[in-house]
């Protein structure tokens, strides 16, 4: 079994997936960390230098080596947040393994993501507001998964245990 952690940035996905692959005996992937190696930069350096599009043709190619089983199987991967707006991107993570959104509040998101310029999305002075421009512009590519977990004042293990509970019922 797969496991595809996706959703907005500071919903949890890579440190829940990183615990999820830990309790579980499960390789962990994070797909923007294998975008930066994969490119020499790294992610802020890619939407600098090279821009959105160019860092989604990047992920979409990374999301195809999932895809094709390279990674094999027993694996969580946790995407960026942009990474189902395409719907090939969402099919194909899909027809690897099972698709789980990550949620959280706008307030739980701006407490996580915190003041830094870390996230290049983020960069400007009113972050709550593309914060909600952002989930607005991808609802419906968010609500095309399997499952949906709100991490809203969860611990990790609170998350992963949601997680769990929800791929053993299916």
């Amino acid at each position: 079994m797969n496991i595809i952690l996706t959703g907005f940035m500071g919903t949890g996905k890579s440190a829940v997936g990183r615990r999820l692959a830990l309790d579980y005996g499960f390789s962990f992937y994070d797909l923007d960390d294998i975008i930066a190696a994969s490119s020499g930069i790294s992610i802020k350096e890619i939407f600098a230098t090279l821009g959105e599009p160019e860092f989604r043709r990047l992920e979409s190619e990374a999301i195809e080596r999932f895809a094709s089983g390279v990674y094999g199987s027993n694996c969580v991967l946790s995407t960026g947040g942009g990474a189902v707006l395409k719907k090939a991107n969402r099919d194909a993570l899909r027809h690897w393994g099972k698709v789980i959104l990550l949620t959280a509040s706008v307030d739980e998101i701006l407490k996580r993501v915190g003041d830094g310029d870390a996230r290049p999305l983020l960069a400007g002075p009113d972050r709550c507001e593309v914060i909600l421009r952002l989930m607005a512009e991808r609802g419906e590519a968010y609500r095309d998964c399997d499952f949906i977990v709100d991490t809203t004042g969860l611990s990790i293990a609170d998350v992963v245990d949601k997680i769990w509970a929800c791929l053993k019922e299916k």
